[in-house]
């Protein structure tokens, strides 16, 4: 009996030293007691970021939203289209500046048959005497005319001497000229013009051997 009267009076005394704890506890000590996650309260865990996975930016480039998808797709089509007119627009540079070169071409062309009656009158009009004032205004004719061609790119192929070149040349035949190196034009017929880069005729000669 002695014994239940003590252990009643304990509960009491302990009752009343909680119920005065709680009284004169202030709020931030209590907010202070909260559970601890990880060694810190958890109010401050969650905005320092404890507990979050640490390979989170690993985790967000694996699973990359739809719509940046979209728009890295979008950004590569329109770079691609930027290529493709780019290249466009130097493509029609490069044939406009080659339509504007060669624009000439057939009118240049037709004048070679002219340029070749000039060569044949000074290579035969020189052995006669009597044609010799002629054949200097004959000469003086081609080289105006030549000087007027060579303005738009026409330029004559085929030189006595030089090495014979297939790309340049038509062999019509063989000659013998001691002065001479072998596969060197030894005589050139008629004369090849070229526009530019572009072959209009090889020149006819004679090969040496």
């Amino acid at each position: 009996m002695h014994h239940q009267n003590v252990h009643k009076s304990y509960m009491k005394a302990a009752q009343a030293a909680k119920k005065r704890s709680e009284t004169e506890m202030p709020e931030d000590a209590y907010v202070e007691d909260q559970v601890v996650l990880g060694g810190e309260p958890a109010g401050e865990g969650a905005a320092d970021g404890v507990g979050l996975p640490e390979n989170l930016d690993a985790l967000c480039k694996e699973h990359v939203c739809p719509q940046c998808d979209v728009k890295a797709e979008a950004d590569e089509q329109r770079l691609r289209a930027e290529a493709e007119m780019e290249n466009f627009k130097k493509r029609l540079a490069r044939e406009h500046e080659e339509k504007a070169r060669y624009a000439a071409e057939k009118v240049l062309r037709d004048l070679l048959p002219a340029l070749d009656n000039l060569d044949l009158a000074l290579q035969y009009g020189s052995q006669n005497e009597a044609c010799r004032d002629m054949m200097q205004g004959v000469a003086m004719t081609r080289k105006q005319l030549l000087e007027a061609v060579a303005k738009h790119g026409l330029a004559p192929v085929g030189v006595e001497g030089e090495a014979f070149t297939p790309e340049l040349h038509e062999a019509v035949g063989f000659d013998a000229r001691p002065d001479m190196e072998a596969n060197a034009v030894a005589r050139v017929l008629q004369s090849g013009y070229k526009l530019g880069d572009r072959l209009l005729r090889p020149a006819k000669v004679m090969i040496n051997q």
